[in-house]
């Protein structure tokens, strides 16, 4: 018997031995380097800033991300999966101990008892308990409590993914405004230019300076450049009722908003991105595949527990009419020799696993492709953020000079026309470049991953 006991007990040790969560693998050291595109964007190695939205200096964006981040509804949705899955966590870990029921009643003397010879009605009275334990020899119930908690991590990790969205959304939303906000100021100036240069023509039409034709071309500028108003304006209106609806609120509660920012805000020292090291530690996806990784590893365990016995104790004892009774039962389970339909959930575990580790190194690249896109992108839109405001700034003085030569009587309208359409398109280019920059700096933090880390109520400090 002794012996038998040993046999049991190494099994038991082998099988939690063979059954236990395996991690991921270490990173190719190449992932774990600086980026490539860190000092062509301009960028810094050190670790980037949890409250990575406070380097635009906007104190009305940090408000809008504070409310986004205390009511957004996905959130609120991620949160309650969370909790969802702690219960369940803590439900696994409480099935590894032992359960107690009680049980009591009262009622009428039983039937087989001889009848009294007295009218006093007799009752009797039943107590009982009763406990069952799982011996968890092979790991099995320990397995399953490891499995719930890694996936109670797993949905954590994917709340602060969410997270991360809604501070990198409420940012380009704000944005959105401040580019909508902007566009119109320029347009409304544009729009005022032609409509006067519209009412100078119109005055040496009269005086026979120039032809109907030039009339017409002046109508036209006037025209397109009153036409941009209404797409901005929608453009305003649609980022407000955005931001609205990330922060919880129904469309109409925009209107509250302070929505009077008259430029795009925007980054203008360089600031730090880390390494991979730092990003593999940082992303909430990348940490959400490796516990969904340590779950799957530990449901292989659970699948291999089943090969061995299954050992539950059960006890119960109690009062049955004033007298008493009490046992122990021993109950073993265990599916053999056919072993077949268990190595068969074996086998699906095992492929489980190798698809969350798949999953993981999928997680890790797809990571290091998107910092180094956002990075090579934000160097590009920065270059053409240059050329196309010496551009703006080169097509305004050659307008200038070209109404200056019309009013001197060397050129024809016709070159005045050309030269303001120029500018036009010029000014609109060198606008939406600036705000491609912006969009650019907030797609390298959303990339980065950062912001989950900063608690609603800290935002403040």
């Amino acid at each position: 018997m002794r012996r038998s006991l040993c046999i049991l007990a190494a099994s038991a040790v082998l099988s939690a031995c063979a059954t236990a969560p395996t991690s991921p693998p270490a990173p190719q050291s190449a992932a774990l380097a600086p980026f490539v595109g860190t000092e062509a964007a301009g960028a810094l190695p050190g670790a980037p800033p949890e409250r990575w939205w406070r380097l635009f200096d906007d104190p009305t964006l940090d408000v809008h991300v504070q409310r986004a981040l205390a009511a957004n509804l996905d959130l609120k949705v991620a949160l309650a999966n969370l909790e969802t899955a702690r219960a369940a966590a803590r439900q696994a870990d409480v099935a590894r101990w032992p359960s107690t029921v009680l049980e009591s009643g009262v009622g009428p003397q039983r039937a087989d008892r001889q009848p009294s010879t007295t009218a006093v009605p007799k009752t009797s009275y039943e107590l009982g308990a009763a406990v069952a334990f799982e011996i968890d020899l092979f790991g099995r119930l320990r397995q399953s409590a490891l499995a719930a908690e890694a996936d109670a991590e797993a949905v954590q990790a994917a709340r602060d993914a969410a997270a991360v969205t809604v501070a990198a959304d409420t940012v380009s939303a704000y944005l959105d405004l401040c580019v909508a906000n902007t566009g119109l100021a320029l347009a409304r100036e544009l729009a005022a230019t032609q409509a006067n240069a519209f009412a100078l023509v119109e005055e040496q039409l009269k005086a026979g300076e120039v032809s109907p034709l030039e009339r017409a071309q002046a109508a036209t500028l006037r025209d397109q450049a009153a036409a941009a108003i209404p797409d901005l304006e929608a453009d305003r209106r649609r980022a407000l009722f955005r931001l609205a609806t990330l922060e919880g609120l129904p469309p109409a509660s925009a209107a509250r908003f302070d929505a009077s920012c008259a430029a795009i805000p925007r980054i203008a020292s360089p600031f730090p991105v880390g390494d991979g090291a730092a990003l593999l530690a940082r992303r909430p996806d990348i940490r959400e595949a490796e516990h969904r990784l340590a779950s799957a590893a530990a449901r292989v365990g659970v699948a291999r527990a089943d090969l061995y016995p299954r050992i539950q104790l059960g006890g119960s004892g109690g009062l049955i009419g004033g007298g008493s009774d009490a046992f122990l039962t021993p109950l073993i389970t265990w599916a053999f020799p056919n072993q077949a339909a268990i190595r068969a959930r074996i086998g699906a575990a095992d492929g489980a696993r190798a698809a969350a580790l798949a999953g993981w190194e999928r997680a890790v690249l797809r990571a290091l492709e998107e910092v180094e896109t956002a990075l090579s992108d934000y160097q590009a839109r920065t270059a053409r953020r240059e050329t196309l405001a010496a551009a703006a700034q080169s097509s305004a003085e050659a307008a200038r000079r070209a109404q200056a030569r019309h009013r001197l009587g060397a050129d024809t309208y016709l070159i005045v026309v050309d030269a303001e359409r120029t500018r036009n398109a010029a000014a609109a280019q060198s606008l939406a470049a600036e705000a491609g920059v912006a969009r650019a700096q907030v797609a390298v933090f959303r990339a980065l991953g950062g912001g989950w880390e900063v608690a609603p109520g800290d935002l403040e400090r």
